[in-house]
């Protein structure tokens, strides 16, 4: 169902009726005739045989828990700042519908989120595991106008090319309801996340990472000329939460899963799965470290719950967070 938007509306339709409503069936339609013409887009999250790392992607992403404190965050800035009727929020870059899951996860019923993403490989795991989800490109929303509650850009942001980032941001607004919130999320330009694809993931991945990451500035204009009022940035705590029954488990759990993330497949092949989870492990502990905005200096931290008998360790990353809402009123 990956790559047929016209069967991914019907299903829509029949299982998750509230998210159907929002969508623009000739816009539908239309991507449904474009999809059989040939794309000039390359697709980094496919599977192996196309190039891809979309299969490791998805085994990483099994963890719910390593990404849920950021997660939940952003979508708790959309749920207490939109004045929307509709409670659908649209996850622009959902992949296999992590958000979707971690919302799950917590039992919300405030919110209910379309996964979306360019890549037919997630949506077809997304719709595997009972997501709601739909091709389509950031730039190029399938939804009607004034349609849905909010609009999520994460985890991903930096791979949409700066000349297409004021029209996602001008999507966002058409197809958001008046009182409906934007949420953009990057990492900063210098920022040791920049440093981490720079320095591993664009060394070691095999499909590479060489994309521009967001400025305060750029964030801070995208939103404002596409008309989002209320507009506010800020810098937010992102780490990655790991647990094991012993501290040397939870470090290596943690560098499977960002070895598995980033599709770092490079060091699999030179050091095999164990020293290449130590390694990532490593290389990521030396990069992420840095003082937050609070002037608090942050490394990779380590602690002990006699309750559970569990060691967890926390890896420090601090996201750009831009958010602005669609005025109540016309200008």
């Amino acid at each position: 169902m990956g790559t047929d938007v016209g069967a991914q509306a019907r299903a829509l339709a029949a299982l998750h009726p509230e998210i159907h409503a929002s969508l623009d069936m000739d816009r539908v339609e239309e991507q449904r005739r474009r999809a059989a013409r040939p794309s000039a887009h390359t697709d980094d999250f496919g599977d192996s045989g196309s190039g891809g790392r979309g299969e490791s992607y998805v085994v990483a992403q099994r963890s719910t828990a390593t990404r849920a404190r950021g997660i939940s965050q952003l979508v708790d800035i959309v749920t207490g700042n939109s004045a929307a009727e509709s409670r659908v929020l649209v996850d622009l870059l959902g992949g296999d519908g992590l958000v979707s899951r971690v919302v799950a996860r917590e039992g919300r019923e405030d919110v209910v989120i379309a996964t979306c993403d360019a890549s037919p490989f997630m949506v077809e795991q997304a719709w595997a595991q009972g997501i709601p989800a739909l091709r389509q490109r950031a730039e190029s929303m399938l939804f009607r106008d004034a349609s849905v509650g909010g609009v999520l850009l994460a985890y991903g942001s930096h791979h949409i090319p700066p000349t297409e980032r004021s029209t996602v941001a001008e999507e966002a607004f058409r197809v958001l309801e008046p009182g409906g919130v934007f949420v953009l999320h990057d990492f900063l330009v210098g920022s040791p996340v920049e440093s981490w694809f720079k320095k591993v993931v664009d060394v070691y991945a095999t499909t590479g990472h060489d994309y521009p990451h967001f400025a305060w500035d750029e964030a801070d204009r995208i939103l404002r000329s596409a008309g989002f009022e209320k507009v506010f940035l800020t810098l937010m705590d992102d780490s990655f939460l790991v647990s094991g029954p012993t501290r040397q488990h939870a470090e290596r759990e943690l560098g499977r899963y960002l070895a598995d993330m980033y599709g770092l497949e490079k060091l699999y092949c030179e050091f095999g799965a164990d020293e290449a989870h130590r390694r990532t492990f490593e290389m990521a502990r030396a990069v992420f470290r840095f003082e937050d905005a609070a002037g608090v200096f942050r490394e990779a931290r380590a602690a002990f719950d006699e309750d559970s008998a569990t060691w967890s360790v926390t890896m420090p990353r601090e996201a750009l967070v831009a958010f602005g809402r669609k005025p109540l009123c016309p200008s």
